[in-house]
């Protein structure tokens, strides 16, 4: 069981990567529109086929606040989200949730990364820490049923 303050980007960036690698079964992310996460790199994107590949129902689910950029910038992850779009669905908040300023970004239900601020790197990284984790789950939960729009992740056509 570990805590660790997260005070730089660079230090935010290191501990993605350690949760993505302890991963096994399911990651949940909450985020402003997935720009700092840096998703797109491949080794990052390995992490997450491993995860769909396991084949766990809601093996990734991504909530953002503003979903422009994932379709933007993200082609990647949106490949990588059509091909098991059977385990992996990303929404696009409700306006009325534009408000939050966190994030989250939650692995297994017993890791995770809190960030306090959308625009700040202050986190606290938590390892094994399933009752510390617990109300952050249930937030995530909340925030996932009040639905949103999906991110459409191909483009349909004749």
């Amino acid at each position: 069981m570990a805590r660790e303050l997260i005070t730089s980007w660079a230090d935010y960036q290191t501990a993605v990567d350690r949760l993505l690698a302890i991963a096994c079964q399911t990651i949940c992310i909450y985020d402003e529109d997935l720009v700092a996460l840096k998703l797109e790199s491949p080794n990052r994107l390995l992490s997450f086929k491993r995860i769909l590949q396991t084949g766990h129902d809601d093996a990734l689910r991504i909530a953002v606040r503003n979903a422009a950029p994932t379709r933007q910038q993200h082609p990647k992850l949106q490949q990588l989200l059509t091909a098991y779009s059977h385990l992996a669905k990303a929404r696009e908040t409700p306006a009325q949730l534009a408000h939050l300023r966190d994030n989250m970004f939650i692995v297994d239900d017993k890791h995770a990364l809190i960030r306090f601020e959308r625009d700040l790197p202050r986190s606290k990284l938590l390892i094994d820490e399933a009752d510390e984790l617990r109300p952050y789950l249930t937030r995530f939960r909340e925030i996932w049923a009040e639905g949103g729009e999906d991110i459409g992740m191909s483009t349909l056509g004749l």
